[in-house]
């Protein structure tokens, strides 16, 4: 059995602007899955990054208030609600929240640098 505690994962930049702590990743762990897990912090009155991934993402957000943009669509998200983002879509997230937006993130396949493209905004 593989337990994995969030306190005791690094915390580093996504690149993006959130606050990131890779729970899991195929890449570096001993598990049989092709996806990876991530646990993202968006700050109060930020935003990501527009974006785009070649791969499937999902976030599931766990505290805050957030409005999740793919392409033209906009949408507010809260916690308990799972966001589908498809694989090569324009993306960002913004927390219009009062306090952090936490969200994980499930990418399929796994997250990898050069599969993620940083947009002009």
């Amino acid at each position: 059995m593989q337990i994995y505690r969030l306190a005791e994962q690094p915390v580093f930049d996504g690149g993006d602007g959130t606050v990131l702590r890779e729970l899991f990743h195929p890449d570096h762990d001993s598990i049989d899955v092709r996806y990876s897990l991530a646990h993202a912090t968006l700050a109060k009155g930020e935003k990501t990054l527009l974006h785009r991934l070649k791969t499937v993402e999902v976030y599931y957000i766990l505290a805050g208030h957030g409005k999740m943009h793919i392409e033209d669509d906009v949408q507010d998200v809260f916690p308990e609600e799972v966001v589908y983002i498809p694989a090569h879509t324009v993306q960002w997230i913004e927390n219009v929240g009062t306090s952090d937006l936490v969200f994980l993130c499930l990418v399929d396949p796994a997250w990898k640098v050069e599969d993620e493209e940083i947009l002009p905004s």
